[in-house]
């Protein structure tokens, strides 16, 4: 398998860039966000994180079948 490291990279620092906006937007709300989250018991964590990575696999399809 071989391995597109500069593609890799882009995506690593593309992920890095969109998730700091939130804290640039709205630092303020963050904390509070951030508090109502670690409320939340470890299913409801996990059904969010595997929406969160369906939704990102799902773009990734949708753009790569867009551009081929």
């Amino acid at each position: 398998m071989h391995i597109d490291w500069n593609t890799l990279l882009c995506a690593l620092g593309l992920a890095f860039v969109i998730e700091s906006v939130p804290y640039v937007l709205f630092a303020e709300r963050m904390r509070p966000v951030l508090r109502s989250l670690s409320d939340q018991p470890p299913a409801v964590l996990r059904a969010m994180g595997l929406a969160a990575m369906c939704v990102g696999v799902l773009v990734v399809w949708l753009a790569r079948r867009a551009l081929s």
